[in-house]
C-alpha cells in the first residue's frame, strides 16, 4: 500500500471521479423559445393528449413544472417528438396563463381544490326536469363556481317531455341566465342539438351535471363523430345515474366554430375554495350599492347597504334575493 508523506507532489495523488458529474449545478432552465403551441384535450394517468396544429400528440409534463398540473383546455408549450406517431412522447415545458378556471373541491371541508377545466368561455349546467329530479342546490353551486372562475353560465334543461320547465325557470329567471329546453325526441331528430349549437358556436363550453341528466347524450348529439359512452338508466332507488364519463375531454364542434368539453358527472360540488366576496361581481346592478356596506359585510346582515339600495329602486328585489341565495349556498352542503 502506497503511503504519502507531508511533502507529496499533487500529481502523485489519485482522485476519485465524481459519480454525479463534474458540471456545476444550476437553477437556470432552457427558455424553450422554439416550443410548439398546443391545447390539452384530455388527461389520462399522467399522459396528456394535446392538439398541435392539425394532429394529436401524446405528452408528459416536464419535471421543472413541479406540482403544477395541466388540465383540459390549457394552452401549453411542447418540445420533443411532435409527430403524433405511435409510441412517441412529447414534453410539456410551459403552461400558459389561464383566462378562466372551473374549480371545485370534493366537499366544503376539503381544502384541496381541483381545477376541472381551463380557458373555457362558458359553463353549460345540464339538469334534467325529471328522472332524475332537478337539484337546485347543485345548480346554485355550479353558478357560484362559474361566476368565481370567469365563465358565463348557460342552463340546459333536458327531458322536457317528462316535466315542464316552469318551476325551474321561475327560480332562475331573475339571474338573467341564458337557457335552452330540450326533449328526448328533439335529441333524437337533431333539433335540440341545432338549438344548443347556436349558443356554443365560436366558444369553448364546459358541460357539467350530475349523472343521468343526459349530458353526454347531448354532447354526442353535438359531436356525433366522437361519440362517448352514455349512461344506460337512472337507478330507481337513488334516482341517480351511473358515472360513465370518467375523464374530461375536449371535442371540436366543427372547424373553427368552438369546442365542447365533456366532464365526468358530479354528485357534489364543494366550494371550499370560493371567497364569497367575489360572488357580488356577477351582479353589477347590485355591486355599486355595496359602497355603503360595513367592512367584511356578508350582504345578508342588518347593516347591509343593499337593502336600502334596492328600496331606492336601483335594483330589482328579486336580484338581491338571488344573490343572497347563492351566497348561502357557500355555507351549506349540496343536498341540505
Amino acid at each position: 500500500m502506497r503511503r504519502y508523506g507531508k511533502h507529496t507532489d499533487e500529481d502523485d495523488i489519485r482522485t476519485r471521479p465524481n459519480r454525479r458529474g463534474t458540471r456545476p449545478r444550476t437553477n437556470i432552465r432552457p427558455a424553450h423559445e422554439d416550443a410548439a403551441e398546443g391545447m390539452v384535450l384530455t388527461v389520462d394517468r399522467g399522459r396528456l393528449t394535446c392538439l398541435v396544429e392539425d394532429r394529436t400528440v401524446l405528452a408528459m409534463k416536464a419535471r421543472e413544472l413541479g406540482r403544477k398540473a395541466a388540465v383540459v383546455g390549457d394552452r401549453v408549450a411542447l418540445v420533443g417528438d411532435l409527430s403524433g406517431k405511435k409510441d412517441t412522447l412529447a414534453r410539456i415545458v410551459r403552461i400558459e396563463e389561464r383566462s378562466s378556471v372551473l374549480r371545485r373541491t370534493a366537499d366544503d371541508d376539503d381544502p384541496y381544490e381541483r381545477v376541472v377545466v381551463a380557458n373555457a368561455d362558458q359553463l353549460a349546467i345540464v339538469t334534467a326536469l325529471a328522472d332524475p329530479e332537478p337539484r337546485p342546490r347543485l345548480i346554485d353551486r355550479c353558478l357560484v363556481a362559474a361566476f368565481d372562475g370567469g365563465l358565463e353560465p348557460l342552463l340546459v334543461m333536458t327531458k322536457s317531455d317528462l316535466a315542464p320547465p316552469d318551476k325551474l325557470l321561475e327560480l332562475y329567471g331573475d339571474l338573467d341566465i341564458p337557457y335552452v329546453v330540450t326533449s328526448r325526441e328533439e335529441l333524437e331528430n337533431g333539433d335540440a342539438a341545432d338549438r344548443v349549437r347556436t349558443l356554443l358556436d365560436g366558444r369553448v363550453t364546459a358541460f357539467v351535471g350530475h349523472s343521468g341528466v343526459g349530458k353526454t347524450t347531448l354532447v354526442n348529439a353535438l359531436v356525433p363523430r366522437d361519440r362517448r359512452r352514455t349512461t344506460g338508466q337512472v337507478n330507481a332507488v337513488t334516482g341517480r345515474g351511473r358515472h360513465t364519463t370518467t375523464s374530461a375531454l375536449a371535442l371540436p364542434l366543427s372547424a373553427d366554430d368552438g369546442w365542447v368539453i365533456d366532464t365526468p358527472g358530479v354528485r357534489s360540488f364543494g366550494l371550499a375554495h370560493i371567497d364569497p366576496s367575489r360572488v357580488i361581481h356577477a351582479f353589477p346592478d347590485l355591486e355599486s350599492g355595496t359602497e355603503g356596506c360595513p367592512r367584511a359585510c356578508s350582504h345578508d346582515e342588518p347593516d347591509c347597504a343593499l337593502d336600502a339600495w334596492v328600496e331606492e329602486g336601483h335594483a330589482d328585489p328579486a336580484r338581491l334575493y338571488s344573490l343572497r341565495r347563492l351566497l348561502a349556498t357557500r355555507e351549506r352542503r349540496e343536498g341540505d
